[in-house]
């Protein structure tokens, strides 16, 4: 059971909050509790979710690259609950087959076949893991992807960005709602 109240409004007033969670159940099909534990600081919700938004739509990332880092960044950081959040926006919001998300996520970076995805994922986790550990060959390699130095930076913040919606989630215990099927265990 979650540590804090998980607050479900009736009526959500607030024009920013609505929008929020009308485009949260685009992508995942429905609120999650996770949205609903962050209601209670709903200021700082708008602003996170502002700037989640940011990293998930200006960048030179996509979308679908976007979620696959998310679903192993939380992976090797404990977290069934975003591991979960991830695997259903990639499925669910982007189409991306059951069986593949479900391999992905048991099996991670060697299911990738697209060499720009799994350098991505490599830096990715290695930023996750120990981002002093960067060297100027692993940022080169992105730029051999294409990435122009607003993509590396864009890379290190979602990598930071689904970090602190781990540990958001694992602190507070927030309550699985998620299909079991990517109910996975760290």
């Amino acid at each position: 059971m979650a540590r804090v109240a998980i607050i479900r409004p009736e009526q959500v007033e607030d024009p920013v909050i609505r929008e929020i969670f009308s485009w949260v159940t685009r992508v995942e099909g429905a609120v999650p509790n996770h949205f609903y534990v962050e209601m209670n600081f709903p200021e700082f919700l708008k602003a996170k979710l502002g700037a989640t938004r940011v990293l998930w739509e200006k960048g030179e990332l996509g979308l679908a690259e976007i979620q696959h880092i998310g679903i192993l960044v939380s992976k090797a950081n404990g977290c069934p609950y975003c591991t979960a959040a991830f695997c259903t926006i990639l499925n669910y919001g982007l189409g991306t087959g059951e069986d593949y998300v479900q391999q992905l996520v048991s099996d991670g970076v060697k299911v990738v076949d697209d060499k720009r995805l799994r350098t991505l994922l490599d830096f990715a986790l290695k930023v996750n893991a120990d981002a002093k550990s960067i060297t100027d060959a692993d940022v080169d390699g992105l730029r051999a992807c294409g990435l122009t130095d607003k993509g590396v930076v864009q890379l290190v913040h979602l990598v930071g960005d689904f970090a602190s919606y781990n540990r958001l989630n694992l602190a507070l215990d927030t309550d699985y709602d998620y299909r079991d099927i990517w109910l996975t265990q760290p």
